[in-house]
């Protein structure tokens, strides 16, 4: 089963440090205390990834709610999978990840969008990076 990587552990804590700001600069809201216990014990162990299957309740509902900010599918409209290549060269998605991303979990998928944007090939971080821009 995939691990939530640190990264996204991080992009989830900055939503709600944004989201929820310390009134006093102690206190921290409750999904931020959350993510804050996870990651730092993610620290303590030297680890990059949590495994999603036993991420705390509420650590993981808070994560969500930063994951439902990103964008759901890293597709450009021009999916060469169609044409029978092994990897889509518009998202850099194999076959099987295009087949099946309804069905993925969020972790599978941040997985993936993680792999293609450190690989940084595929054609929505080149030649069609504008269609690939956030509105």
């Amino acid at each position: 089963m995939p691990g939530i990587h640190i990264t996204d552990i991080e992009a989830a804590i900055n939503h709600w440090r944004q989201r929820s700001p310390s009134p006093d600069g102690i206190t921290l809201a409750p999904e931020l205390r959350a993510l804050a216990e996870v990651y730092a014990l993610m620290i303590y162990h030297r680890e990059d990834e949590a495994d999603e299957a036993s991420f705390p309740a509420r650590a993981r509902e808070a994560w969500l709610a930063w994951y439902h900010t990103t964008p759901d599918t890293p597709c450009i409209a021009i999916c060469s999978t169609s044409q029978g290549d092994d990897w889509c060269k518009g998202c850099g998605r194999s076959f099987a990840e295009v087949q099946h991303w309804p069905e993925m979990t969020p972790a599978a998928k941040r997985a993936t969008w993680r792999r293609i944007t450190l690989q940084a090939d595929a054609w929505r971080f080149n030649r069609y990076a504008e269609r690939a821009a956030e509105k």
